[in-house]
């Protein structure tokens, strides 16, 4: 494949993404192959990987791991290392939710959106970190949430596991600076097909009414900021929680008359 991407600092650059089967992680897979990146990546869904390893050749390889599983994920950066060599962006991508109001989430639907959510970027990161350790560079990036930053009813275990993340994501960047660079992305609505699979028609056509730019993100959108991110034109960058939203946590949008 030729090279068609614009951070021409990218290339070459190792880098594995978790959740990158899919969604935001599979459209992020594609704009570092595009960069010129060696990218692998990890997700759960043996068959979903299958698949996006058979169609897209270009990717140096994939492992199927649960990543809030701690000798699962050991054993997935084991296999990273033999594909990649060496790892210099890690894009801590997995995740999970579901819509349920508070009183009816059990304990056990609490602990798998904690589990994955940000046990997985703790045990991702760890891994990651020891390597981009030894050579003293590296990138990670955290996909979190505008839910992290704000409340959404519904949602209390996705919340709380997002707004950890961007915790977390400032504490390692204080830890590790000024050698590694930490920033969390937060996307607000983006269409992807865990969204479809909780929304209906109808209720994404409300939410995109009190979105200002009235859509949602497309996984391109987020994959867009990534690869900027990862770039040496973020360099000054760390430590921040960075939404990508269309203007929803702007503040209360009312639709004006011109």
């Amino acid at each position: 494949m030729v090279n068609v991407g614009i951070y021409k600092n990218l290339e070459g650059k190792r880098v594995v993404i978790t959740g990158g089967a899919s969604g935001i992680g599979l459209a992020t897979a594609k704009r570092f192959i595009d960069e010129g990146a060696k990218v692998a990546i990890i997700d759960w869904n043996q068959e979903e990987l299958d698949k996006v390893l058979t169609n897209i050749p270009e990717l140096k390889g994939g492992v199927h791991a649960d990543v809030s599983n701690p000798d699962a994920i050991k054993t997935a950066f084991k296999k990273i290392d033999e594909i990649l060599e060496g790892l210099d962006i890690l894009i801590s991508n997995a995740g999970i939710s579901f819509r349920k109001p508070f009183l009816k989430i059990e304990y056990e639907q609490w602990s798998k959106v904690l589990r994955v959510n940000l046990d997985g970027m703790f045990l991702c990161a760890k891994e990651a970190i020891t390597r981009m350790k030894k050579q003293r560079s590296g990138v990670v990036l955290f996909t979190a949430s505008t839910n992290g930053i704000k409340g959404h009813p519904f949602y209390a275990d996705y919340n709380s596991s997002k707004a950890g993340v961007i915790l977390l994501t400032k504490s390692l960047a204080l830890e590790f600076a000024p050698w590694l660079r930490v920033n969390a992305i937060c996307p607000g609505y983006v269409l992807t097909p865990m969204q479809k699979a909780e929304y209906t028609p109808e209720m994404l056509k409300v939410v995109n009414s009190k979105i200002p730019l009235n859509r949602h993100a497309e996984p391109e959108e987020v994959a867009n900021l990534f690869a900027f991110l990862a770039s040496s034109e973020a360099a000054y960058i760390t430590g921040q929680a960075i939404a990508i939203d269309g203007g929803e946590t702007a503040g209360p949008f009312t639709p004006m008359d011109e």
